[in-house]
Order: C-alpha cells, then structure tokens, then sequence
C-alpha cells in the first residue's frame, strides 16, 4: 500500500535525522517501523497509539527538522483517518506549543495541519477543542511577530474553518446544502438587460434552494454543531462591535476583518439564519445593530477604522446582503437601512461614499426579485414608507443634478465614455485620492452613472416582470383582441400597474433629460432599451397615459430638424459648387444623427410589439415614418457625418448610408407584419395610409405647402406600404382588394407621369402576389387529387376571381389612349406570366389573342413587350396550356417570326418554335405501342436486343408531368402540330434576312438531332424528301444564282459631308456570301443527322439515292464551290465516316465511295496556291488520315494501296509550286505538314503486312537524291566493298506471299538511282525541309515494321539515309544529314538490341540477306567517317554550337560502331569486320598522314576525331577481364585490330622520329606531340588476349614462350615494337622518354628478364 510505504519512509527520515542527538527519537522511529510492517490498514493505525506517538515525541523536542517532519507525518495520519478521536485533545495541545516557535515553517506547517484537521474526521465535536483549534489560528493571525505570510495564511485558514464550521451545521440541522452566492454581489454583465436577466436566474435558484414555506420551517432548538456554530457568530458579532471573544478568547481583532467574516456568513448560509430561531435573533439584535451604528454618518464616527473606505465597502454590502435576503423577516431594519440609504445621496459626504450607496442603489434596482419583494413589502403596504419610489426620486435626482453642474459637459461626455467601456466589458474602478481633477470629474460621472444605470433598472425589472405576468397568464399578450376596460387582478399584473403608476413620471423626466443631452452610442443604446421596454410594458398593462407620453417622447429623437443657424452654416461650408448642389427648400432638409437612427430603430420595435394596442398613436407612428422615408429618398439627407449637400451617388457609396438601408428594411418590415394584426387595425392603417395620400394628391395639384416632389415622396411611401399590407394578407384579400385595387386605379388616371408609373408598379406586384396566392396553388393541386365536386366548387370560387385579377390589364391595354399605360400593361402582364402563369386556368386564349394582335402593333416597345410575354408562355408554362391552344400558340409563335420591326425578335421566336417542339415530341412517348408507328425506338431496340440488352433500359422515363396537367391529345394532332412546326421553320429557311434564315435552318436540324429517336418512321421519310434535301437544293440554288455585288452597311449618319455606313466583313458583304453561310449550317445539320441516325436512315427506303445525290453535291462544292462550303461539305461526309466506322456500323459500300469521291477531289483540284483548293487538300489528307485510323478494320491491301496512291497524288500535286513556297516563307507547305502528320497514322495492319513495302518505298522516293560521283579519296573503297548479291531467299519468299517481285538494288545502290527515283525527280523533289521531315518519320515506320517487310526494305532504307548523310558536305548547316544520322544510328541500335536479346539472327530472315544489311551498313560507315567526319570546315560557316553539337553527333556515331557494333556477338562475315575496323584504322591515320607544315592547320576538331578513332582501335584490341563477354565475333575484331593497330602504332613512331629530325631544334606541332604521348600512354596501358597474342608479327619462339605463360596482364604487342621504343630513347622531349623508359621496363617483365645481381643471387 502506497500510504503505508510512504509513512515508513518517513518514519526512516525521522530515525536518521535524530541519530546522534535524540536516541529515543530514534529508538522510537525504529520500533514504530517495526510495529508498522505488522499493520496493514490506517484504521488499524489508528487503534495503535505507538505510530502517533513517535511523531509526537519528535513534535515536543520543538526543533524545525523534526517538528517539520512530525507535524507532515501527523497531517498524513490525520488525512488518512488514522489518528483516533481521543488523541486530538493531545493533539492540539501539540499544534499550540508549535504555534508559539518563532520558525515561519513550523507556523505555516501548523495552519496547514490545524485546516486538515478541520477537514477530516476530527472536526472539533466540543466547546473547548473547537475554542482551541481557532484560537491557534486567530493567535498567529494577531501576533506582532508573525510574518506577512503567516498572517495571511492564518486568516485564510480561520476563513475556511468557519466555512467548514457553518457547512457542518447546515449538515448537521438538515438545511437546504446550497449557497446563495460566493461573494454577496452580483457580478455584472455589459448591460443592464443582462444584469436583470441574471438577477433573475439567480433569485430562481434562491427560492428553489430555500423554498417558499421558509415560515414553517423554523425552529428553535440546536444541535452540538449548532450551538458551535452560534457561539462563533456571537463571538465575531462582538469583535466586529469592537468588544472581545468570551469563547475564542480573543480580546480583539481588526474589525474589518471580522466583517468580512460576517459578510461571507450572510450571503453564503442564508438557510441558517431564515431558519434557525436563534441565529434570526442574532441578527437582528446584534448584527443589525451593529450595521446601523456603522452607517451613522456623523464626521466623529468616520475616524479610525470605521471611517476607511474598504470598511464603509464591507458596512454597505452586508447591509445589502440583509436587505437582499432578509427583507421579508426584517421588514422594520430593512426599512432603516432603506431610509439611511436614500438619505445618504442627499448628504454632501465624499464622492466614495456616495459611490458605494449608490452601487448597493443600483443593485437593488437591476434585481427582479429583491425590487419586487421591496416594492410589495413597502410601497404597496399604506402603513410603510415608499421606499422604492424614495429610491427611484433619489436616483433621478442624482441625474438631473447634472443640469446644475459647471462641468456638466465633461460629466456628460465622461458619463457616456463609462456606458461605452461598458458595452466593451470594461468596468470604471473607483480611486479612493478624489482630490485630483480629472478623477473627481470621473467620480462625478460615476455616481450619474449609477444613478442611470438604477433607474434603467427598474425599467427592465417593470418589463420582465409584465413579461412573467404574460406568462402566467395574468396579462394578455398585446397580439390578441380583448378589450381594453377590463382590470386585472392577478397579483403580478396588480403590482406592475402600481409600479409603472407610481414610477413613470419621475422615470421619464430623468431618462429624456439624458437622451436629449447625451451622444454616446452606447449610453443612448442603453436608454433606449429603456423606452423600449417601459413602453411595451405599458401597452400590455393598457396604461395609456404612460404609452403615449412616452412614445411621444420617443417621436422628438426620431427625426432631427435643423435650426436655421445650422442649415446657414450648411451653405457656407459646403463644397462644391453652389448653385447647382443646394437643394430648392431647405428647411426640409433632414439630418439622421446616430441618435435618430437609435430611436427610429427603437420606435420600429415598439410598434412591431404593440400594432394591435396603438389605435390613436397610429397617426404620430404614420407621419414619423412618413418623415422617415422622405429622408430615405431624398438627395439632401444624410446622417449627422455626411453634408447634407453631398450627391446621393456618393452617399450611396459611403458606409453611413446602411444606416439608411437597415431603417427601409425595418420601416418595411413593420408593415409586413400587419399580417399578425387583427383585420380592424389592418383596415384602420389602409385608411390612415389613403387619407395621407389624398392629401398628399390635393397638395400636389394645388402648388401649395410643401413641393410637389416631396408630395410624391409621400403617396409613394403610402403606395409602398399598402402593397405591403396587401401582400401580407392575401389569406384574407376579400375585405382589402377593392380598396386597395381602386386607389391603384385612381392614381393610373392621374396626369401626373410619375403618380401613373407608380400606380402600375403597384397594379404588377397586388395582381402577382394575389394570383401566386396558396389558393390558386391549392387550387392547381386540386384539380389533380381532389375529387370532381371539390374541383367544380373551387372553379366556381376562383373563375371570377381570376377574371376580377385579369381585367385590369384588358381595360387598361383598350381604353388608355397613352403608350405608357399600354405598354404598362403588357409589362403588368409579362410578369403575371413570369411568376403566376401556371396558376392560370381560363383566361389563355384571350391572352394569346391579345398577344397576337400586339405582335401586329407598330410600337417597337410594344412588340417587344408582347413577345416577352409569348417567350414566358413557351418556355414556362407551355404545359398548363389546354390541348387547343397549342395550334395558337405555333401560330403566335410564326407572326413573332415573321414580323420586320426587330430582328432579334424574330430569331428568339424561331427558338420558341423548338421548345414547342419538344413539348409536343414529348407527348410521343406516352403513346401506346398500338398508337405508335415502328421508328427509330424500334431499330435501336432491335440493335440492342441483338446486342443482349434491354430495350426499356435504352430511354430513361420521363416524369409525369403531361398526365399530371390533364394532357389531352392524339397521334393525329401530335404529327399535325409537329409538320406545322416543320413548314414555319423550312418558310423562314427562305427569308430574305440571313439571320432569320440561318436561325430556321439550324433550328430545325436541332430539332431532328434532338428528337429524332422519337419519330416514327414515316415521318422521318417525309422530314427527308419534304423538308432535308428540298432545304439543300434550295440554298445550294440561291448560293449559285445570288448576286455577287458587295452590300454596303446600315448607314450610320455623315462626316465631312459624306455618308458613314457600318462595316461588313468581307466574307459576309455580298448575297451570295450570306447564302454559302446558310449552306454551311444546312450541311452542318445533314452530318449531325448522319452522326445520330445513320444506321436507321439506311434502313429507309431510297436512302441510297439520297446518299449518291450527297455525294454528288460534296464533289462540285469541293471543286466549284466556296471554302467554307467546300470544307463543309467534305467534313460532312467525314463526320459520318468517322462516327459509324469505328462502331462498325459503315457499311462498305458507303466507305469506298467516301474513297472515291477523295480521289476524284484531289484529282480535279487546281493545281494552283489559291487559299481554297489549299485548304480542302488539307483537309481531304487530313480527313484520310482519321478515317484509316477508325476503319483500318475495314480496309484490305486494295484500299490501303488506294490509300496511298491518293496521298501520292497529293504530294506530287503540291511540288509544282513547293520550291517557290519554301523560298518564300522559309518552311514546309501546309500540303507537306499535313501529309506529314498523316503518314504516321498509315501503319498497316496484321491483315495486309506487305504494305509495309509499299508505303516505305513510296515515302523513299521523296528524299533527296544526289547524281554525283563519290569524293575521288573513296573511289578505291567502293569498287573494293560492291557487291552484286542478292537476298535470293529472302526474296523469293516475298514474292510468295505478295505475288508481286521485290524492286532489285543496283549495284553501290547510294551513287546510282532507280527507275521510280528518276521520274519522281523528273517531277521535282522537295527540298531538304521536307526530307527533314520525313526522316524521322520513315524511320518510325520501319521500326514499326514486321520483322520480315523490315529486312526487305532494309537495305533501301540504309541507302536512303546514306544519301542523306552525305549532303553535309553541300549543306553543313543543314539538319538534314543530322536527323538522318540519328535515324540510322536508332535502326542500327535497334538491329543489335534485338540480336542480344534473341541471342540470334530472326529465323524468317535469310542470311543472305542479313549478308546484304551488314554489306549496306558498313558502306554508310566507311563513306560517312571516311568522307564526312572529322574533316576541316569553310571559316565561318557554322556557329560554335552547331559545330559542337555536329562533333558530339560524331562521336555518337563512332561510338555505336566501336562500343555497339564490334563488341556485340554480331553475324557479320570477316570482310565486313575487316572494312569497319579498317574504317576507324583510316580515320585514326589523318594527323600522322599529314606533313609536318599542315599539321597546324587542322582544326582541333579533327586532331580529337583522329585520337578517338585510335582510341576505339586500343578499346577493340584489348581484352575484357570479363570472360563471358568473349565471343567468337569479338576474338575476329580483336585479331583484326591489333594488327591494324601495331602497323599504324609504328607508322606514328616512325613518323614522328622522321618530323623531329627534321624539324632539327623547332617544336614539333601539339597535335603530333599529344598524338605520340597518347599512343605510348596507352600501349603501356594495353592488356590483350592470347587468341590475339597468336596473330602478332613477332618470331615463333616468343610466342611459343609466351603461350606457356598463364600471366592475364600480358603484353606480347610491346615486343612487336620494341625496335620503334628503342629508337625513341633518344627523343628531345621529355615526357616521351619517360613514356618509353615505362615501355621498356614493361618488355623486360614481359621477357621475365631481371638486373644481373638478381641473376648471381638466385
């Protein structure tokens, strides 16, 4: 057990601290440790005296090491329960000797012990013990020698000793547990809304804690905790009094201290003293009386203590305390207090104590309870004094002593300063030094405050406790009718009737006093609330006298009328210009300063609460509004920041007009909830807004009173409200419809512009929000689930309602004789339409009638208007409309189009026929399978069920909207109606207009590409022949026969006498132009009707004769017609290929025609640069390109090669005049870039592999050829590498499978041309910009190749690019001979990748043939770094880059050979090997080849080129320390160019000994230097095989001695040049020498030759 191990410990540190000077301790300590083990529990601790007798006997030695350490182990024992009751006698006597030692810990140890004890179970049950424990507390607390700490700590421990003395007691009497508050006040929020609240909520948690029948509960017996408990209190009583302590034997003690006790007892233990008989007496003999001798203010008895102001603090709130709580028990005292209290405020005392009164004031007055019960138990008692009216009269006194005051401004301002730190959480803090200025003014503004703050108190206390009353059912709520005679008896309502009765006046003069002089935001907040609440209040106790006088006090601060003086000094400050700026009168001028917008707010609340209860008050309320909405709008308003004579625009956008914003809302809010009023007010307010609106009316056309603009104002804001009464009662618009309706009516007669205008506005929204009323709603709902006798009834009800709603529109459209109101009326009308239309049910034909006759109208404004109307009605509502007036509605829809007045009419109203449309085809799909013909549903269907899907599950189903509207109609009508449609739309494709006519052709495509799947099949056979291809002819004649003479443009007006017309675009400023256009969508429609349906419209009857006339039309618009239409008429054959192909849905009848008409384009083209048959060659490529990628499925070897012959064409067709184009522009002809791009796209498929051959000889042809002989230097090698064979095998099996003959190579097939290459170049061959292009494509598509097609093209492919790598020499700068040297180096990479990876040559290939590839490949190497690499250039003929970039491509390509090729395990024969390494042995031999004089010359270039070509003959001949990469190829190449390498390793020594006797003294050239030093380095460095050993040019005898070595660092090769070594020994440079001295030393290891000395030893 943890307790257990812990107190041994203890019992160790006692034991070892005692051991030299107290052994009994320490005999003790260690007996107590044995006694402990045999223990196992506290409880059996405590029945053993032996443990706390050892820590005892340490505590009575009185030194601090053991005393600390006895006086821990007591407080563990005594925390654990493991002392007995007995020792606490022996105990304490203990703790009182320790409290008189002088050490501050062993003080502080014995406070902590003493409040352990207090807290176990060893609380004092005695007189003498408990007198004891808290006279050791009570001595160290008075004691002079005591530290600061010790005392501070006694009297917090003497503080919790009486909480825990009382708590026992309140256990002990079985008292309510709960403690009323830990502080005696109040804490306080930001508001005093939020004080009441909470004084509430906490005088509820009083009464549930102690209980209403508190009488009954008391009693005068004790119990011994009790009596305890009793005498403390009339112990502290006493010493508060200033006497002394019979039972703690005490003689004195600081008094404030001792209140403070006493202030804690009361506040926190109020069950005690409410219930316990003998406390009550103490209280109110002793306490009582000791508080009203505290109080007395006489100047003798403030001297000393009693007169600091922390003790007059503690006086007063215990005073508060017994008032607060006590008041029922202690009516007489609490009326003292009371009386000594209000007394105080009159008095001239100091401002602190004044302060603190009025704090305990204002406490009373923010708490509900505390104000209720005093109210009740004084006030409303005839034989006590008012006291709460005392209070209230002090407190406003207290305010309005501010009038008399010379710093009342400051006070004011600081008053208002103390709301707004307030309102921010801060609370002022009272300083005690009143003497300097700045802290009396705020002392002064404090006690204002308080006074205020009490005053608003009780105004909240008076509405919530209304509020309570209302609750409880006293009051009636002031939204419910009852009768304003009627008295209340209820005891709540009673007592605030007498409350407000006897409080208003003196609570209203002292709160507008504030309000009129004060400017804080939060003070006036705060007052306002005030008003607010009282006045409320008022309305629901029905006290008129009080309501009105204080919302007519609240009326003065709504609205701020400036005095002539500060209107004149307006002008003058104003900026601006003057004259313009300043308003025509300006005494109307209103400025809003926060404090009217504080109080407009304010006025809103009040009249939101109190609508039903105001009656007469209305007017004041109406003409405040008034005021106020005039202020809204008008230009010369603003708040009390803004100049009156700042534009409105700019006070728009300043931040103080929300102000402005947030008062319309709420001034419009106000009326909106007359829906909550009862229909009397409702009728009384429409009546008060008429009769200001008639006047209003008279004013007006009198000129007399105020200006007609602000009259205006006035009947807008009556207008405005009554449709916000309106349109808040429509559940009850019966009563209120004529009389608002026909003031409506009224104002639209009047001459007046604006009152016209208005009336309108006000006829759209009553009409809008009646027709969109829940009864017309209710009413549509009905007709589709109520039965037939409720929808008949509610028809009856709501027909001449919705006529009544109606007919204002008619009369207003046929008897006005002004445009305006006409056009009102459509205006009126299209609205309805917008927001209501679905609510219509009988009034549509008249409408559309109307409709149709405004459409002939020849008003701008009102054809527009009527169309809007007509749009609403097939966009919206179209579905609600009755089956019969469909037909009049395409009808409407058809003069819209027609009409001339607006074009953009005419083209929306063609959109409007679409929408139709497919309203109409919508209703096809809730036919029955009998009704319905077979159509596109049934061929997709069929498709699918083919395909094993569901053919329900191909169209999601749509929603029942049509049968919910009671949808009538039949097939017939539905096809009638849809052939309308289709005649208006091919009618307008006829307009002279071109946007009309192009909107009709597009739309009726859309139409069919949208709803096609829904058409039957007959009535897509009658759309083909009656409406598609008619629609094609025609535009495809009027594009042919229209005039071709440019239009000019709407004339726009004149400059410099002449006329300015408005621009057309070139390609739009002719008819015919603008007829091509209209065949661009007309094709456009014909390919989305072919992307969607192709498979169904083949299925039709002479679709094949409508597909050739297609096709026909697509050939001479492709060659006769415009671009555009050209282009279009191709991709609409394109799309349709494209779409159907991939699907496998092209039939291939219709693929090859698609070919044919291509070729038969591209062969009737112009061979001209015209923009138009450049383009559709572009596009015919590129269309051939997309369609072998989607049907490369359906293609065979005939129309692959069909294929290619067509773009064959193309490219011949575009050389006529490519040289020209490139010299010009500097790149490749479109033509070119598109065949291009197409070219990779033509990869043959498994099906035909033959064309591979095909297409790769094709694209062979186009790169560039050469007719001149090789560099005479290579003469020699290409008579020694021809070769005349041919891959018989090879080839005989492709003509096997492709029935054709292989095209035989000539012989050095790079000098020589073909049959085909000399009429391609009769033709003309691009230029290099476009081989450039086509190298890497070529290259692509023979790496793409089969295996077999590969190695016959092979060869061709290889000599292809060889041609091309030779035109470096012309054309250095050319990326011609670049891209093909990466070309061949990616088909000589890939050749060896694959032979590594299948370890051997493909078996389908010959090995002839593989002969022939190595043949090929070794000529391209030998012409290319022989001829073309490494060689010196023209000065300056190419950049420092490109010459770099140019040598790393030369080492790229020397490395392939070195490091790929040669190292490989390759199937070359002999000769090959021999020709490529001799190759590098050639290149490696140009520096040492030259003179001595031309050495200098070279490039460094070319010296690098040399060296890594010698380089490579070292890498080829050594040997590999890996024996797996050893190979039979690799021993050939080993063998073959270490001889090369010893013959020219010894052609450079000998060269090089030669030019430095030559030279005599002179330098030899760097170049020759670095190429001798490169040479020994890497001789020395040199290892080789011994199969390359066996063909070295040296005597027998050493091989035969060197083959028995079995030495791997063999070096036999240096013994073959051991003449040259010896020879150089005598060299004039150094390095030389030394490299030679390092090659002789590696021959005498290599002889196993030694010194002599070496020789003698062994």
């Amino acid at each position: 057990m943890a307790f257990m191990a812990v107190l041994e410990s203890d019992l160790r540190a006692l034991s070892a601290e005692a051991r030299r000077r107290y052994p009994a301790v320490k005999d003790g300590a260690e007996h107590a440790i044995l006694k402990l083990r045999s223990l196992s529990s506290p409880s059996e601790i405590s029945l053993n005296e032996d443990i706390l007798r050892i820590f005892l006997m340490a505590c009575e030695v009185r030194t601090v090491k053991l005393s600390v350490i006895g006086l821990s182990c007591l407080q563990k024992l005594i925390s654990h329960d493991a002392v007995a009751p007995s020792a606490l006698k022996e105990i304490l006597s203990t703790l009182k000797d320790h409290s008189e030692m002088v050490d501050d810990t062993v003080q502080l140890k014995t406070l902590q012990t003493i409040l352990i004890i207090f807290q176990s179970s060893l609380l004092p049950e005695d007189e003498d013990n408990m007198a004891q424990a808290l006279g050791i507390c009570l001595q160290l607390l008075e004691n002079n020698r005591s530290s600061d700490s010790v005392r501070n700590t006694a009297a917090a421990t003497f503080r919790q000793a009486v909480a825990l003395i009382f708590d026992h007691v309140v256990h002990a009497e079985s008292l309510p547990a709960g403690k009323f508050s830990s502080g005696g006040q109040i804490s306080r929020t930001s508001s005093i809304t939020g004080d009441v609240n909470r004084s509430i909520n906490h005088s509820e948690s009083l009464e549930l804690e102690i209980g209403s029948g508190v009488r009954s509960l008391m009693r005068d017996t004790l119990t011994a905790a009790g009596k305890l408990g009793l005498r403390l209190l009339e112990d502290l009583t006493a010493l508060a009094a200033g006497g002394s302590a019979t039972w703690l034997h005490v003689s004195s003690l600081q008094r404030t201290f001792v209140l403070d006790i006493l202030e804690f007892m009361l506040s926190n233990y109020v069950a005690v003293f409410r219930i316990l008989v003998p406390y009550e007496q103490v209280l109110r003999h002793q306490v009582c009386s000791l508080l009203m001798t505290s109080l007395r203010i006489h100047a003798e008895l403030l001297e000393g203590e009693a007169g600091e102001p922390h003790y007059r603090r503690l006086v007063l709130r215990s005073v508060a305390h017994i008032i607060r709580l006590y008041s029922s028990s202690l009516i007489t005292e609490c009326e003292v207090f009371l009386s000594m209290l209000v007394k105080v405020t009159f008095l001239d005392l100091p401002l602190w104590h004044r302060i603190l009164v009025l704090e305990i004031l204002r406490g009373f007055c923010v708490e509900a309870r505390t104000l209720r019960i005093l109210f009740q138990n004084f006030d409303m008692h005839p034989k006590n004094t008012n006291v709460v009216e005392g209070m209230v009269k002090s407190l406003a006194r207290v305010v309005s002593s501010i009038q008399f005051q010379e710093s009342s401004d400051e006070s004011l301002a600081a008053v208002a300063g103390m709301f707004s730190s307030k309102a921010k959480g801060v609370e002022w803090s009272l300083d005690n030094d009143a003497s300097n200025a700045a802290v009396l003014v705020a002392s002064e503004a404090h006690t204002i405050t308080l006074a205020i703050e009490g005053l608003l108190g009780v105004v909240f206390t008076v509405a919530t406790l209304t509020d309570e009353a209302v609750d409880i059912g006293e009051l009636e709520s002031p939204r419910c009718d009852i009768d304003a005679s009627v008295k209340y008896a209820g005891k709540t309502a009673v007592l605030c009737v007498s409350m407000v009765d006897s409080l208003w006046l003196t609570i209203l003069d002292a709160l507008s006093l504030i309000l009129s002089r004060s400017q804080g935001e939060a003070i006036v907040l705060e007052i306002l609330k005030g008003y607010q609440a009282f006045t409320q209040a008022c309305g629901v106790l029905r006290a008129v006298e009080p309501l009105n006088s204080f919302l007519a006090s609240l009326c003065k601060f709504t609205i701020s009328f400036p005095s002539e003086a500060e209107r004149k000094s307006n002008l003058t400050m104003s900026p601006g210009p003057k004259c313009s700026e300043q308003p025509v009168d300006q005494k109307e001028n209103i400025v809003l300063t926060p404090k009217n917008v504080q109080a407009l707010r304010t006025l809103f609340n009040i009249a939101h609460r109190l609508h039903n209860v105001l009656g007469p008050s209305w007017v004041l309320v109406l003409e405040t509004l008034a005021a106020l909405d005039r202020a809204i709008h008008s230009p010369h308003a603003a708040t009390q920041e803004v100049s009156t004579a700042v534009p409105k625009l700019t006070r728009e956008s300043s931040g103080q007009y929300s102000d402005f914003n947030i008062l319309s809302s709420l001034n419009s809010q106000l009326f909106e909830s007359s829906a909550l009023m009862h229909i009397a007010a409702v009728q009384s307010l429409l009546s008060a807004l008429c009769q200001l609106s008639h006047q209003c009316i008279a004013g007006s056309s009198s000129g007399f009173g105020q200006p007609s603009n602000q009259k205006i104002g006035s009947i807008s804001f009556t207008v405005d409200r009554m449709i916000s009464i309106l349109t808040n009662n429509l559940h009850r618009v019966e009563p209120l419809w004529d009389q608002v309706v026909g003031h409506f009516l009224e104002l639209a007669d009047n001459s007046n512009q604006h009152l016209r205008n208005m009336a309108l506005d006000a006829l759209d929204q009553s009409i809008c929000a009646v027709l969109g009323s829940e009864q017309f709603q209710d009413h549509v709902s009905s007709k589709a689930h109520g039965t037939s006798g409720e929808v008949e009834a509610k028809q009856k009800e709501l027909r001449s309602l919705e006529c009544a709603v109606i007919s204002p529109l008619r009369f207003l459209y046929l008897s006005s004789q002004s445009n305006d109101v006409r056009a009102g009326s459509l205006k009126i009308l299209l609205h309805v339409l917008e927001r209501c239309g679905e609510s219509l049910q009988y009034s549509w034909r008249d409408i559309l009638e109307m409709l149709r006759s405004v459409a002939d109208a020849t008003e701008k404004d009102l054809v527009t208007l009527g169309f809007q109307s007509l749009r609403v009605i097939m966009n919206d509502v179209l579905s609600t409309i009755p089956a019969d007036c469909l037909q009049v509605c395409i009808d409407v829809s058809g003069a819209y189009s027609a009409q001339k007045t607006e074009l953009n009419i005419s083209l929306t109203a063609i959109g409007l026929l679409w929408t139709t449309t497919d309203f109409i085809v919508k209703g096809l799909l809730h036919l029955s399978a009998e009704e319905t013909e077979t159509g596109f549903m049934d061929f997709l269907s069929g498709q699918k069920q083919t395909n094993g899907s569901k053919p329900d599950e191909e169209m999601p189903g749509l929603s029942n909207e049509l049968n919910d509207k009671n949808f009538v109609m039949n097939i017939v009508d539905r096809d009638k109606l849809i052939f309308s449609v289709f005649s208006l739309l091919q009618k307008l494709g006829a307009d002279e207009r071109p946007e009309v006519r192009n909107s009709a052709v597009r739309t009726l495509f859309q139409i069919l590409g949208s709803h096609g799947q829904k058409l039957s099949q007959s009535m897509w056979e009658d759309c083909l022949w009656s409406y598609i291809f008619p629609t094609l002819d025609r535009a495809s004649h009027m594009a042919a026969t229209s005039s071709k003479d440019e239009w000019q443009g709407k004339e726009l007006g004149t400059r410099g006498g002449k006329t300015v017309h408005m621009l057309i675009h070139h390609s739009r400023n002719t008819a015919q132009k603008q007829w091509d256009e209209t065949l661009v969508l007309v094709l456009g429609g014909i390919a989305r009707l072919l992307r969607c349906f192709f498979p169904f419209l083949q299925s039709l009857k002479n679709f094949w004769s409508g597909w050739e006339s297609l096709l026909l039309f697509v050939k001479n618009n492709a060659l006769n017609g415009s671009k555009e239409v050209a282009l279009a008429a191709i991709n609409c054959l394109q799309t349709t290929v494209l779409s159907h192909s991939a699907k496998g849905n092209l039939p291939m009848p219709y693929l090859n025609s698609v070919l044919e008409v291509y070729e038969f384009v591209l062969q009737r083209l112009p061979n001209t640069s015209e923009d138009a048959a450049s383009k559709v060659r572009q596009e015919v490529l590129h269309g051939l390109g997309e369609l072998y990628v989607q049907a490369k499925r359906m293609f065979d070897d005939r129309m692959f090669k069909q294929l290619v012959a067509i773009i064959d064409l193309a490219v011949k067709q575009a050389m006529i005049d490519s040289d020209n184009f490139e010299t010009e522009f500097g790149h490749v002809p479109p033509v070119f870039r598109i065949v291009l791009e197409v070219i990779p796209l033509l990869r043959p498929t498994e099906k035909f592999p033959s064309m591979w051959v095909t297409i790769l000889r094709d694209l062979l042809l186009y790169l560039p050829r050469s007719d001149s002989s090789e560099p005479n230097e290579e003469d020699e090698v290409d008579q020694a590498s021809t070769s005349n064979q041919r891959p018989d095998g090879l080839t005989k099996k492709n003509e096997k499978a492709n029935g054709t003959t292989s095209i035989s190579t000539k012989k050095s097939g790079i000098s020589n041309l073909n049959a085909s290459s000399t009429k391609i170049a009769m033709l003309g061959i691009p230029s290099y910009l476009y081989a450039e292009k086509l190298v890497p494509v070529i290259v692509d598509l023979f790496l793409q190749a089969s295996s077999v097609e590969k190695y016959i093209m092979f060869p061709e492919v290889i000599q292809s690019l060889g041609r091309c790598m030779t035109t470096r020499r012309d054309n250095p700068d050319s990326g011609l001979w670049r891209l093909a040297v990466e070309g061949f180096n990616r088909i000589v990479l890939d050749d060896i990748s694959k032979l590594a990876v299948d370890c051997a040559p493909d078996s389908k290939i010959s090995k002839p043939a593989r002969m022939r590839v190595w043949k090929e490949v070794a000529d391209i190497y030998e012409i290319f770094l022989v001829g073309y690499c490494g060689r010196a250039l023209p000065p300056n003929s190419l950049s420092a880059t490109s010459l770099k970039a140019d040598e790393s491509l030369e080492m790229t390509i020397l490395n392939i050979l070195g490091d790929n090729i040669l190292k490989s395990a390759i199937d070359a024969p002999p000769d090959i090997l021999q020709r490529l390494i001799s190759t590098l042995d050639r290149c490696a031999s140009r520096t040492c080849s030259l003179p001595v004089e031309t050495v200098e010359l070279m490039p460094p270039h070319c010296s690098r080129f040399s060296l890594s070509c010698l380089q490579k003959l070292f890498s080829l001949s050594s040997a590999n320390d890996k024996a797996s990469d050893w190979n039979s190829t690799r021993c050939e190449v080993s063998k073959i160019s270490i001889l090369l390498l010893i013959s020219r390793c010894e052609n450079i020594l000998s060269r090089y000994l030669h030019d430095e006797n030559d030279l005599g003294e002179n330098p030899l050239p760097s170049a020759r230097l670095e190429e001798i030093i490169f040479v020994l380095q890497e001789l020395a460095r040199l290892i080789i095989h011994s199969d390359t050993a066996s063909v070295l040019p040296i005597p027998q005898t050493l091989k035969s001695v060197l083959g028995e070595e079995k030495d791997h660092d063999s070096r036999p090769h240096l013994l073959a040049l051991f003449p040259s070594f010896c020879e150089l020994v005598i060299s004039r440079e150094s390095r030389v020498r030394e490299l030679v001295q390092v090659l002789l030393r590696l021959v005498t290891v290599q002889l196993a030759l030694g010194r002599v000395d070496a020789w003698k030893i062994t």
